[in-house]
């Protein structure tokens, strides 16, 4: 039914391209752009054009003439839409942005005039020239116009929500995004929609016009920025593109030093994004096309920034191939390539750290990372060499970090495989595939950054399982994100009139029965007996959950809600609270840590071998290692509590202790013990140069470092506790103190130990381990948001040090003075 026709081309006198000409008349605007040879463009939008309105008579309508005038019309607005924003920045060899200025002034060959359909006056003022093209835009990509959406819109919402442009900007940008679940939006390939959505950005975060308009006015959106709240907003609407866990750090890496992101910054974004998963399809057909049941996500394989895999201090160079299940190492000998070896990321146990590696095990190049597991103890030491920097291996970590934290997610979170009640749950077998994609998606962006050369410090705040593993309240993210791959519509009919269901299947009296399943904001469901992980009956979880269905606004899908959060996006934005929190503390805790106090850890660690010993062999006694010692130190403890014989134990040690030693004097004096008996013993390091001697001492001074910066931070806290730094936690401290007193005064303190000696040898119990586990996560978390108190180092005083050395000069000088009259007098 489309049609394009020919644009008439005005010769007009010369504008400064990139400039929109604004004319406002009454409720409507006339906005007209400059554009040279956009004829040319070729354009695979296609728009759906309706009627605007229901007061004409059918008979009166010339329906070739409205349908030329309209694809007219549509054909031109995509051209405006192309060319609005060009010429961008160019990106040359070097991935480094041209942030010229490029809008000098050129004769404007083409202009074409548009007018809009929606009323732009509302009761918080005129909608803004990015809110006006983002609405009648997407509008007619939904097949309608601007009028039309804004009187549906008004239906659907209460005024107050309405009355927000913001909203009705969400409303038409999601409804069009709602209509497309591709792990990658495909409209992301046209330069049409990649500007439209920046200009979407815009409009929300400016939806009114900051003066009214009276006279022609220029206005280019070249110079706009998007700072982090509308980026924050629209860019996870879009898939692929950006999640919600991590797109506050996404932001912050495109962002950089700048007040927000530029339309070249944006394009040049979408564009690595878009190479990266073009990349990804060839080299699935070409590098490895019988690895069809894995996703290879990136090669490292070059002669300038080779990848050595170091066995028994060897280093061989080779193909590291990184899969969404495994790693493909193929190593380049003398005779040419060998075949592949493949390390399975799927296992549970396995865990990825930076490392340090070197000839003849000197560790010299920190520039590699080692994957290990708890149940084998072979190792994988992987160096990426990079000339420039240390950022190949950072990225590599969180890339394999990314992998394997998908599978201890998949494993937490989702249901067992093979279980039956998957087909209870509409698309839930697709919930595995929809968790990889998220991971896959997460590593494609982070290689685009990497390919800009835009990030951030730690790269494993980009991927979002890796970051959320250790991020405060990740875990409530974790279970919104658990129900958004594997929520989905129950079956009813398993339900409703007894009816058999195919292929096997049987009604399940869980899920039947159980009345404790989640619900998404649109009414899909996890299933209870999905949740295996302890983290759903932590506090916060119930708490999130208990005012998970409160809504206001308009749900168009489960990841998709107009004037409201979904709850990912709600956990996110608490996940991102918390964190800052945990920043401003460790901020505190940064500037308490003081340098320079060196020691010798290998005697320490000699010194305190003894009760090392016995710290390991009452550690064996709790966990119940060996149960029939256990229970006989039980019996003998519990004896002496309700016996009344503690009053007997401290002298009793001191008379054992005491023997003790009487009896070594005596084997010494009689030769029997040796010479070397008593002696500390300390093996010598390897033999090493100079340079290597300066790096051991260096790594041993940072250990020493590391413990007492530690300590004096926990000092430092319970000062802060102490003196009431902390108001809240101050009270709370003192309202425990104030309990352990009454709990001593009350019951007797033999029972009081009992029980203590109870708790002890109880926690690593089966039916006391999970709630031991969560007490301690909550006394975790509340430790980490106490403050350090402040500490001041004072700048060196050169005078007062000079008067000191003087003083001191004079004191000695006048102790000299007496001994040399003796001496005199003596003589």
């Amino acid at each position: 039914m489309l049609s394009k026709s020919p644009v008439t081309r005005l010769k007009q006198p010369p504008v400064a391209p990139n400039s929109l000409l604004l004319r406002h008349n009454r409720d409507f605007y006339k906005f007209g752009y400059s554009a040279k040879n956009f004829s040319g463009h070729h354009h695979r939008f296609k728009l759906v054009g309706q009627s605007l309105g229901d007061k004409w008579k059918l008979n009166d309508i010339n329906a070739n003439t409205v349908q030329e005038r309209l694809n007219l019309w549509l054909l031109k607005t995509q051209n405006f839409l192309n060319e609005m924003t060009s010429p961008l920045g160019k990106t040359g060899q070097s991935r480094k942005l041209d942030h010229e200025n490029t809008s000098d002034a050129h004769e404007m060959e083409d202009i074409f005039m548009a007018e809009q359909t929606l009323q732009s006056r509302t009761p918080n003022g005129m909608l803004s020239l990015a809110a006006i093209v983002s609405i009648e835009q997407f509008s007619r990509m939904n097949g309608l116009t601007g009028q039309k959406m804004q009187k549906i819109f008004r239906a659907l919402v209460p005024e107050s929500l309405y009355n927000d442009a913001r909203n009705l900007v969400e409303y038409c940008c999601f409804r069009f995004l709602s209509r497309d679940n591709a792990d990658l939006h495909p409209s992301l390939k046209e330069p049409a929609f990649q500007r439209l959505i920046f200009i979407t950005m815009v409009a929300w975060e400016n939806p009114y016009l900051e003066e009214l308009v009276n006279a022609s006015e220029k206005a280019s959106f070249q110079g706009k920025l998007v700072r982090e709240a509308a980026f924050v907003r629209i860019a996870p609407a879009i898939s692929g593109v950006a999640d919600q866990p991590t797109v506050h750090n996404l932001y912050k890496a495109l962002a950089g030093d700048e007040e927000g992101i530029s339309l070249s910054v944006w394009l040049t974004y979408i564009s690595e994004l878009l190479k990266v998963h073009e990349g990804r399809r060839s080299y699935q057909i070409r590098e490895y096309p019988q690895l069809y049941e894995e996703r290879i996500l990136c090669i490292a394989s070059s002669s300038k920034r080779p990848v050595l895999k170091w066995e028994n201090n060897m280093a061989w160079p080779g193909k590291l191939t990184l899969t969404d299940k495994a790693i493909y190492f193929e190593a380049i000998g003398l005779l040419g390539q060998r075949d592949p070896i493949r390390l399975d990321l799927t296992r549970h146990g396995l865990r990825v750290e930076k490392a340090k590696v070197g000839p003849l095990g000197a560790v010299l190049f920190d520039s590699a990372v080692s994957i290990t597991s708890d149940t084998e103890s072979k190792l994988w030491v992987l160096e990426f060499v990079d000339l420039g920097g240390e950022m190949r291996r950072d990225v590599w970590h969180a890339f394999i970090s990314e992998v394997i934290a998908l599978h201890k997610f998949i494993h937490e979170y989702g249901p067992e495989d093979g279980d039956e009640s998957l087909l209870h749950v509409y698309g839930a077998q697709k919930g595995k595939g929809r968790a990889t994609t998220g991971a896959i998606n997460s590593i494609a962006r982070l290689q685009a950054l990497q390919f800009m050369r835009k990030l951030l410090e730690d790269p494993t705040k980009l991927v979002q399982f890796s970051y959320l593993e250790y991020a405060p309240y990740g875990h409530v993210v974790f279970q919104t994100l658990a129900v958004k791959y594997w929520g989905g519509p129950l079956i009813t009919k398993l339900i409703e009139g007894g009816n058999q269901p195919t292929r096997g299947v049987r009604p399940s009296e869980e899920v039947l029965e159980s009345s404790n399943h989640v619900f998404d904001i649109d009414g899909s469901v996890y299933l209870q007996k999905w949740m295996r992980s302890p983290s759903w009956v932590s506090s916060a979880s119930i708490a999130f959950w208990k005012t998970s269905s409160v809504r206001q606004g308009v749900v168009l899908s489960k990841n998709l809600v107009v004037a409201d959060m979904t709850l990912v996006e709600r956990a996110s934005k608490t996940c991102k609270q918390k964190y800052n929190d945990v920043e401003k503390t460790q901020a505190t805790i940064d500037a308490a840590m003081l340098k320079g106090i060196p020691s010798n850890i290998d005697l320490f660690k000699e010194l305190m071998l003894p009760l090392t010993i016995i710290a390991k062999n009452f550690e064996k006694l709790r966990r119940w290692e060996e149960p029939h010692m256990t229970v006989s130190f039980l019996a003998f403890a519990y004896t002496m509590i309700f016996r009344g014989l503690l009053s007997y134990f401290v002298p009793f040690a001191l008379i054992v202790m005491a023997a003790g030693m009487l009896t070594l004097k005596g084997l010494k004096e009689q030769g029997r013990l040796g010479r070397s008996f008593g002696k500390v013993t300390i093996r010598d390091q390897p033999p090493s140069n100079t340079i290597q001697k300066i790096i051991a001492v260096k790594d041993a001074m940072q250990e020493v470092e590391s413990y007492l910066q530690n300590l004096n931070v926990t000092l430092l806290k319970l000062r802060t506790i102490l003196l009431s730094g902390q108001p809240q936690i101050t009270m709370e401290v003192a309202l425990v103190l104030l309990s352990s007193a009454t709990i001593l005064l009350v019951f007797p303190f033999k029972h009081i130990l009992a029980f203590l000696l109870f708790d002890i040898f109880t926690r690593e119990l089966e039916f006391r381990r999970d709630m031991v586990k969560r007490f301690m996560t909550l006394l975790k978390e509340r430790w980490d948001t106490v403050p350090a108190a402040p500490v001041v180092v004072l700048p060196f005083d050169s005078t007062e040090d000079q008067s000191r050395s003087e003083t001191e000069t004079k004191e000695t000088k006048d102790q000299e003075k007496p001994e040399r009259s003796l001496k005199n007098g003596k003589v």
